[in-house]
């Protein structure tokens, strides 16, 4: 799906009788992706392997120390786990994905986004939402399509009322935006243990603002996973 190469079968009994799947991309292009292993920051999953060691604070890097010296912000978003490290190719994959309409590019996570949330209890899945006027552009909601194609149900809890592009906007700018998501009407989430989707983690502010907006309605816990970090 990626290189468009052809992608030779390993034949096997499993593959003979149909039971294992086709692969939608090729090793090189699977091995490709650089997934985070190793020690991690416990709030935010950054890879220790690629932080210099001032930029670490015990088990926690020095972002996420300043964001929970923040009173604002502290304890708003419990923990984030992230498939990839953001390479440059991973950069591409997703902006392919995203921006240029390459709705089937949601099949390649599949089975990497299964075997992460195994990991996770919650009771619902929630991707961030997008502006309209984003919709509108793009035609899907990247998030909502990986869970999807993941075999998931998302479940619609926030809605936007901030339409400025995150990406453009430097990192000060965006933990000091005004409040971006609200809560949709009609929804019950007291005690309630929330996993918030998205498709990258740059400076947590998008997912930190959601978190945030959960637990003022009632959430007891909220979580966030990503394709890369």
């Amino acid at each position: 799906m990626l290189c468009h190469e052809e992608i030779e079968p390993e034949i096997s009994w499993r593959s003979f009788l149909g039971k294992d799947q086709a692969p939608k991309i090729c090793t090189e292009c699977k091995d490709s992706f650089a997934p985070i292993t190793g020690e991690k920051c416990e709030i935010c999953g950054r890879p220790f392997d690629f932080l210099e060691e001032e930029y670490r604070i015990g088990n926690i890097c020095m972002d996420c120390k300043r964001w929970e010296e923040n009173e604002e912000w502290s304890g708003s978003l419990d923990k984030n786990r992230s498939l990839y490290r953001y390479t440059d190719f991973t950069k591409e994959v997703i902006a392919r994905f995203k921006f240029r309409g390459d709705y089937v590019f949601a099949d390649i996570f599949t089975e990497d986004i299964k075997t992460v949330l195994q990991a996770f209890q919650y009771d619902y899945i929630v991707p961030i939402p997008l502006s309209d006027e984003r919709l509108y552009e793009r035609g899907f909601n990247q998030s909502e399509a990986l869970i999807k194609a993941a075999g998931y149900t998302p479940t619609h809890l926030l809605t936007r009322i901030h339409s400025e592009k995150q990406s453009k906007k430097s990192r000060d700018e965006r933990i000091q935006i005004e409040q971006v998501f609200k809560m949709a009407e009609g929804v019950e989430i007291e005690c309630k243990t929330i996993l918030l989707f998205d498709d990258i983690y740059t400076t947590g502010s998008t997912l930190r603002h959601a978190a945030k907006v959960l637990k003022q309605n009632g959430a007891s816990k909220v979580m966030s996973l990503t394709l890369a970090r």
